[in-house]
């Protein structure tokens, strides 16, 4: 073999190199799903690229969410989302939570009443704030926070008085959030998203426990809040919390905003 042909026989077998290791290393890599719940094959998808659903997803408010056509989901089986395209269309879907006011303060009335994103926000802010605690991890709790409600961009935001039962609650939410994260494209955002909702639903960590606390406090003081700027008797927010706290952070928190509303009214 002349020395060109070795040359040119080098040159083909780096270049065949480059373009199989990656995909060797990218394999070993890929993410498992891990959720402590029998649940968990809801959200397998995330681990994967997403599929597309057999079903529609109906939204709270009546429009219909339909999942991409059989030619579509052929078309992306060969070409993988754009990341780009789906985090917008996530991103554009979550703009209900913007939109949708919290269910509660509108039955009752309340003038311009907070949105689901702004009550998901402030709880954000308190897990930030709170002070250190042993063994419990801030960031998750700020995540769980801005996560927790997300499935209400899709059912809304359910109250007891609309006469749904928690199962049928808790199984439309997890619908919505398995649809949510096929519409993120899957991977590990969408796999983490899954995981923190789950969790938080299911009350099943130190920092599920803080962050429902912290659900709590937020209600709360967002009552005392309109009370003082609208005269509002909203009594009924403060008895549907009492002695449901299960943290000592919850309950610190909760007495300072009673103390608070007792010297105000």
């Amino acid at each position: 073999m002349s020395s060109g042909s070795r040359a040119l026989v080098c040159k083909s077998a780096s270049l065949v190199s480059l373009i199989v290791a990656p995909s060797l290393s990218t394999t070993s890599t890929t993410p498992q799903l891990r959720f402590k719940s029998s649940t968990s094959r809801l959200y397998r998808m995330a681990a994967t690229e997403a599929s597309s659903s057999s079903s529609s997803v109906t939204a709270g408010d009546g429009t219909t969410i339909n999942p991409p056509s059989s030619s579509a989901a052929n078309a992306n089986e060969r070409t993988p989302p754009s990341s780009a395209s789906s985090a917008i269309d996530f991103l554009s879907l979550c703009h209900r939570l913007k939109t949708t006011k919290r269910a509660g303060w509108v039955k009752r009335d309340v003038k311009d009443p907070e949105s689901i994103a702004d009550h998901m926000y402030r709880m954000g802010l308190m897990a930030l704030i709170a002070s250190d605690i042993p063994g419990l991890d801030r960031d998750k709790c700020i995540k769980m926070a801005i996560v927790h409600d997300i499935a209400e961009a899709i059912v809304g935001d359910i109250t007891p008085s609309d006469g749904i039962s928690k199962a049928e609650k808790s199984q439309r939410e997890r619908e919505a959030l398995d649809h949510m994260c096929k519409l993120l494209g899957g991977g590990s955002r969408a796999l983490e998203i899954g995981e923190l909702w789950l969790e938080y639903e299911e009350n099943s960590s130190p920092e599920a426990k803080i962050v429902k606390d912290l659900d709590k406090v937020e209600m709360i003081l967002q009552a005392l809040e309109y009370e003082n700027e609208q005269g509002k008797d909203l009594d009924e927010f403060f008895q549907s919390t009492a002695g449901k706290f299960q943290t000592e952070l919850g309950k610190a928190w909760a007495l300072e905003i009673a103390s608070r509303r007792r010297k105000e009214g």
